[in-house]
């Protein structure tokens, strides 16, 4: 523990002891008898009894019924014993208090001032203390904040040091890398002097410069022209299929009807009704040869199917 802490204590155990002693002196004693008489103790309780070795015991028997409320305990009065006895104490028989209190006050008073000025010696003591120990705390925080501070400047010429030191590397690294960038660059432009025409000699070869109206003609006009020639050959071509269909249908009727040898005159009469039919073909056959100047039409404006 500290000082201050031991010095507390100590004040505090004094103080305790002065307070017993002080309780001893004030609580109030009996005199010293006078020559010929002797102190006996006399009962000051508000109810007397007979002093006695041995205390009077009386067996005692009671029976209650059951169930029944026990009465409230009376009050416990213990019986007279004894005789009583008076003393007569004449005036001037006694002590004098004036005068037998006087010592007893020389004593507190002197106890007490005593005490005052042990205490009074004490917080000085505790105030001499007290500065010391501020003064030292002063001092103590004094060279703790110039420790602090050198340990700091310390710190900060080190990381200066380090600063420094890492800068010259970084220095001397970027010089390192600008001189062999140089080299790099002069070296590649000694490789690459005869490479740049051959590059564009073999680019232009392979097709990645060419004429931007040449090469939207051929990836955008001719295909749209190849389209819509074979789009129209096509037409043409469905043109001629059905043309031959139409005209294979009129050579097969006509072939037909002049296949069958002519019927008689006695078979015309019931025969009517197949002229009638066989009438048919012939409008069929007119209307393909209606149609057939339509269709060589359509095959005189189309010479290339034709061909």
């Amino acid at each position: 523990p500290s000082t201050h802490e031991v010095k507390r204590q100590s004040r505090a155990q004094k103080q305790v002891q002065a307070r017993k002693v002080l309780q001893e002196q004030i609580q109030p004693g009996t005199p010293e008898p006078v020559e010929g008489r002797e102190h006996v103790s006399v009962q000051t309780e508000l109810y007397l009894e007979e002093i006695s070795d041995r205390i009077i015991e009386v067996d005692g028997e009671c029976q209650t019924d059951e169930f029944l409320d026990r009465p409230p305990t009376p009050l416990f009065i213990p019986a007279k014993t004894g005789k009583d006895v008076a003393t007569q104490i004449e005036e001037g028989e006694l002590f004098d208090f004036d005068i037998e209190v006087k010592p007893i006050l020389e004593v507190l008073v002197g106890k007490t001032v005593e005490q005052a000025l042990l205490e009074v010696m004490e917080e000085e003591e505790l105030a001499q203390l007290w500065s010391h120990q501020r003064a030292f705390a002063e001092l103590r925080n004094a060279e703790f904040a110039e420790l602090q501070r050198l340990e700091e400047q310390d710190r900060r010429i080190r990381e200066e040091k380090e600063r420094r030191r890492l800068e010259h590397l970084e220095k001397l690294r970027k010089q390192k890398e600008t001189a062999e960038k140089i080299a790099a660059r002069a070296f590649a432009q000694r490789y690459l002097a005869d490479l740049i025409p051959s590059v564009f000699n073999n680019l232009h070869d392979s097709g990645f410069f060419y004429d931007p109206i040449e090469r939207d003609i051929e990836t955008e006009f001719l295909p749209w022209l190849m389209s819509e020639v074979e789009e129209t050959l096509q037409k043409k071509v469905l043109g001629r299929m059905m043309l031959d269909s139409l005209i294979r249908m009129v050579v097969e009727k006509r072939l037909d009807e002049f296949s069958h040898p002519p019927l008689s005159a006695q078979t015309e009469a019931p025969a009517e009704g197949p002229r009638a039919t066989d009438a048919a073909p012939q409008v069929s056959g007119e209307a393909d040869a209606a149609d057939q100047p339509v269709a060589e039409k359509e095959d005189t404006n189309q010479p290339v199917a034709e061909e």
